[in-house]
């Protein structure tokens, strides 16, 4: 199980540099994730892995369902009202989303 955070300012270097995350990809909600609405952000699902993971954020949770129909993981953290300063936290939960298989790069059509 894990818990994404993004929450807060940290200051530094962006997240592509500090996660190895690729921002100005486009990304997407793995079919097999099932999100599910909590008071203190959502609880995701990987219906394959059975893995679950706590996105603690609802601005999280904003980016993580705006990445389809964005052009890239920057735009949908800018959207969702992500700041310059706050970009590596969310950088670094993206990532952590992508490496257990929630998210995933979108292919083009």
């Amino acid at each position: 199980m894990a818990v994404v955070e993004a929450p807060g300012v940290k200051a530094g270097a962006l997240a592509d540099a500090a996660t190895g995350f690729d921002l100005d990809g486009a990304w997407r909600l793995d079919p097999q994730v099932a999100l599910r609405p909590e008071p203190f952000g959502a609880l995701a699902y990987h219906f394959g892995t059975r893995r679950l993971s706590f996105l603690k954020s609802r601005v999280l949770v904003d980016v993580v369902v705006a990445l389809a129909d964005r052009s890239s993981a920057r735009q949908a953290c800018r959207e969702a009202g992500v700041g310059e300063r706050e970009l590596e936290r969310y950088g670094r939960a993206l990532a952590t989303l992508a490496e257990s298989g929630m998210i995933a790069p979108r292919v083009p059509a």
